[in-house]
């Protein structure tokens, strides 16, 4: 099978690989979909994501949708011809590391319901591997990956309803916390960005105000709606430089909440700015047993028609065309979600 890969001298490409391997409590699943993520994947290709050793060609890709095509003798809960979300490629080839490897035409779930049945400890990720109805789009499924991490990661962070935010930062994600910032009932819900086309997006999806944060003075603007200032602040890109900016917009025991994954590990916090008691706090690995329980909401919300993953799709490139899509995030071309269809 042909894989996307990334070589240790940081260029991309595809190799043929071995068919993963599954197990009695897994199954084959034959890839449909994967959502190109902007902040994980190209921090790989650029040998900035920590904890990924670079010394062997990587193979990519974590946001897949597939159908399953052969099973193992317990797995209970999947069948041939299901549609499921968030298949890995299992243990890498020889030679190869995995960072999740959906970039792949084949990959694996894991029956974790099944495995603790029979009084087995899954992997964390094994949850999050489930069942998509089968009416749902497999391309626009990809985003519903980006949905479950929001939603999860939201509460963990303890956001609620009636609380304010502020979301710096209006890419896919950052809409999709616009977007459930609404439908939880917090407010008010200020985004902003340095794109106008985000920002009147954002207003669609719920925002109450958007500015563009190189034309206003933000402190001036968010306290101007919110005196006190806010209750969360939110850097959904990845740029230590929020962290300042949230500094000087928060209430007292506020909380600046980071989830965007930064290339820059460091930074310079200046607390002058703000009261004596603030929390910071760091999300930037989503839990998979919380993805797993947001599942159902994500779904239940599509259901009734308030959440829609094909408002967040902007490209969909053949599986062969991927080194175009992410040559379009290098020239930094507008964009929301990209899709890979295999």
């Amino acid at each position: 099978m042909k894989g996307y890969v990334v070589y240790p001298d940081g260029t991309c490409g595809f190799d043929e690989l071995p068919m993963p391997k599954y197990d009695a409590y897994s199954a084959l699943v034959k890839m449909e979909s994967c959502g190109i993520c902007n902040g994980t994947d190209m921090k790989i290709i650029h040998h900035k994501f920590k904890g990924i050793p670079y010394d062997k060609p990587i193979v990519l890709g974590h946001e897949g949708v597939g159908r399953v095509i052969e099973k193992g003798e317990k797995v209970k809960n999947f069948e041939i011809g299901d549609l499921v979300i968030l298949p890995f490629i299992g243990d890498a080839p020889e030679g190869y590391t995995s960072a999740w490897g959906s970039y792949a035409e084949y990959n694996v779930v894991s029956d974790a319901a099944a495995m603790e049945a029979d009084g087995l400890i899954p992997d964390d990720f094994m949850y999050a591997q489930q069942k998509l109805p089968a009416d749902i789009d497999p391309v626009n499924a990809a985003m519903i990956i980006t949905f479950r991490e929001v939603l999860s990661t939201m509460k963990i962070f303890g956001m609620e309803p009636n609380k304010s935010i502020t979301i710096l930062g209006l890419g896919p994600v950052g809409l999709s916390f616009v977007k459930f910032a609404r439908l939880m009932g917090m407010g008010p819900i200020i985004a902003l960005d340095i794109v106008e086309e985000k920002l009147k997006l954002a207003k669609e999806y719920g925002a109450d105000y958007v500015f563009n944060s190189k034309e206003v003075d933000v402190e001036k603007e968010v306290r101007g709606i919110c005196p006190d200032g806010v209750d969360f602040v939110l850097d959904a890109v990845g740029i230590p430089a929020f962290i300042n900016t949230g500094l000087s917009i928060i209430k007292p025991s506020a909380k600046i909440c980071v989830y965007g994954i930064s290339p820059i590990n460091k930074g310079e916090i200046d607390w002058s700015r703000c009261d004596y008691n603030w929390t910071l706090q760091f999300n930037q690995f989503p839990s998979k047993k919380l993805e797993a329980e947001a599942h159902s909401q994500i779904l239940n919300w599509m259901k009734l028609g308030v959440l829609d993953p094909a408002d967040y799709v902007s490209h969909v490139f053949d599986f062969k065309d991927l080194n175009e899509a992410f040559a379009k995030i290098e020239r930094r071309e507008p964009m929301m979600k990209m899709v890979v269809k295999f």
